[in-house]
Formats: structure tokens, sequence, C-alpha cells
């Protein structure tokens, strides 16, 4: 019997980060790591997320050393406090009836 191989698919996160230099689909990905749901919020996945869009606006070679600060500055804050001010926001919105909605700059 002969020996199949198949293509190897790459990998998830090289797909991802393909995938979120459409700037449509990186506000969306954004905007859902932003929803509560039945499990909270993980400023974790934030972080993570926000790491990938970055990732992605890099290899565009769409990034400023101003965004670099503004990202470093955010990262700390999310690892120092676990996001407790954004999660406030969050549900504060969510209290009113909104959400935070992610919308590319025109």
């Amino acid at each position: 019997m002969s020996e199949v191989k198949t293509q190897r698919s790459r990998h998830y996160r090289e797909y991802l980060i393909e995938s979120l230099k459409n700037p449509e689909r990186a506000a969306g990905y954004i905007s859902v790591m932003l929803e509560l749901d039945e499990e909270g919020y993980d400023a974790n996945l934030l972080r993570l997320t926000l790491e990938e869009v970055l990732e992605a606006r890099k290899q565009l070679g769409d990034f400023s050393e101003v965004g670099q600060q503004h990202f470093e500055k955010l990262d700390k804050m999310l690892v120092e406090t676990g996001g407790q001010e954004i999660l406030a926001l969050i549900e504060f919105l969510d209290a009113l009836g909104y959400r935070i909605g992610i919308v590319e700059k025109e």
C-alpha cells in the first residue's frame, strides 16, 4: 500500500495573523474579546488578542512607535490590574444596555 502524503496546513496562528491584516476582521476579533458572557471577562485573552492584532499590523508595516508605546502601557495595566478598569467600563455600559464596539478608523 502506498503512503499518502497530505500538504501540511499552515499553523493556526499564522492563519489568524494573516486574517487580522483585514481591518474589519481585526475590529470584530477585538470586539468579541470585549463582550461579557456567562464566564465574564478575561484580561489575558484580551492581552493575547491585542498582541495578535499588533503582530498583523506590524507585518503590514502599519504600526508606529507611538502605537507601540500605547500598547506597552495598556499591556502593563492589564498585567498589573487584570484590566479592572476596562471591566468596570464594560459592566457599566452593559448595565445601561450598551456594549463597546470596535470599528475601523476612517
